[in-house]
């Protein structure tokens, strides 16, 4: 092999690597309520979630366009600014899950790619328009969106079953969560897993493998699928519970309401293309289910520092790809990419074993809040 191929080999290691953050580290915008709730047992509701959002990436490649031609100039991406984009993406994702924060993967996907190619070739090679209309305008307003669909789902449905009595109504619609928990993992599916569809495309560009604007091939959909797929059923079970437990304390009626809002809204930006973040969607759908709920309580405290996080992640992730890329190309050639790889894997290695010291798991997920992601009850007093 020579150099070049070690460097396009290693892209699609770490393109996977990032898809498999991803998957759990978006877990909860599908399943957290339904866990928080009960429709679903924590283990079930992931491995039905992973082997959804594996069917769902085959569904579309919309997303994967966008992202592969229409946010850089992609003759100015070279085979290094992919790896320092994905490094930045990949830091941030394990950066936000360990601390709880559900931030957007996909904002830091496109951060890190964006923040490399600057550094590379300069702020021209991005395009600006595109970036502004397919994922900051989006990123706005998608969260609004979602929240007052949910609020208005969650308000009707309160309505239209305020007779029935309440055993049966959280049965009924605890049903009904696990149908709508399984469309928001087919959307899931069919949005993220096509950003690492669509970077690893402009890696093959890039290297010449692939024409400029060429689609994703059958062995890179085929890749990113299974990759979010296993990340899914790992579960990230931190922002899990800083989804379920934190925001809103939830019942089944909202539940159901919040995750058929965050269907609706992530399913119609992937038919347009939009590089849609599921988190801000998801965040914002639960939300909207506890303002569309008389007398719900909702952390408004947790959800300013959810929104901080936000408005940090395409330029902190940005930042990061831009270092990793004068890393790598100050040592020069594959030696620099490989420097990368390395402290990427040790910096993921660190987070891991930090994350176990005390670790979040199904058995403490859904332990009662008391203000932070860890558990302070012991397992035998969680309560489900």
């Amino acid at each position: 092999m020579s150099g070049n191929d070690v460097v396009l080999a290693l892209v699609v290691v770490i393109a996977l690597g990032f898809d498999f953050t991803n998957g759990f580290h978006d877990t909860g915008n599908a399943m957290a309520t339904s866990i928080v709730t009960g429709a679903l047992p924590p283990r079930v509701a992931v491995g039905v979630s992973a082997v959804l959002n594996l069917v769902g990436a085959f569904l579309s490649t919309a997303v994967a366009a966008t992202i592969a031609g229409g946010l850089v100039h992609s003759q100015e991406v070279t085979l290094t600014v992919v790896v320092a984009g994905l490094t930045g993406g990949i830091l941030w994702n394990l950066t936000t899950w360990y601390v709880g924060i559900p931030s957007s993967s996909s904002h830091a996907l496109i951060g890190g790619v964006v923040g490399a190619t600057i550094a590379a070739a300069g702020a021209s090679a991005v395009k600006w328009q595109g970036l502004v209309a397919k994922v900051i305008v989006p990123a706005a307003l998608s969260p609004l969106i979602a929240g007052v669909v949910a609020a208005l789902g969650t308000r009707l449905v309160y309505r239209l079953t305020r007779d029935v009595a309440e055993d049966a109504r959280t049965r009924g619609f605890r049903g009904g969560q696990v149908g709508s928990a399984c469309m928001v993992s087919l959307a899931h599916g069919t949005n993220d897993a096509q950003k690492t569809m669509g970077v690893i495309t402009l890696a093959l560009i890039a290297d010449g493998v692939l024409s400029s604007g060429a689609k994703a091939p059958t062995w890179v959909i085929a890749s990113c699928a299974a990759a979010i797929a296993l990340g899914t059923y790992i579960g990230g079970w931190r922002v899990i519970r800083a989804l379920g437990k934190g925001l809103v304390e939830i019942e089944p009626p909202q539940g159901m309401a919040a995750e058929s809002a965050s269907a609706a809204v992530i399913l119609s930006s992937a038919d347009f293309g939009y590089s849609l973040s599921t988190t801000h969607v998801a965040t914002g759908s639960i939300l909207g289910s506890g303002v569309g709920k008389k007398g719900a309580t909702v952390r408004w405290t947790i959800a300013r520092r959810m929104a901080a996080a936000w408005l940090l992640t395409l330029p902190s992730a940005a930042l990061v790809g831009a270092l990793a890329y004068w890393a790598a190309h100050g040592i020069g050639g594959t030696g620099g990419v490989v420097a990368v790889f390395a402290v990427l894997v040790l910096a993921s290695v660190a987070f891991f074993v930090a994350s176990r010291h005390p670790a979040v798991t199904p058995e403490n997920v859904n332990a009662a809040w008391t203000g932070t992601v860890i558990p302070e009850a012991a397992p035998d007093e969680v309560t489900r």
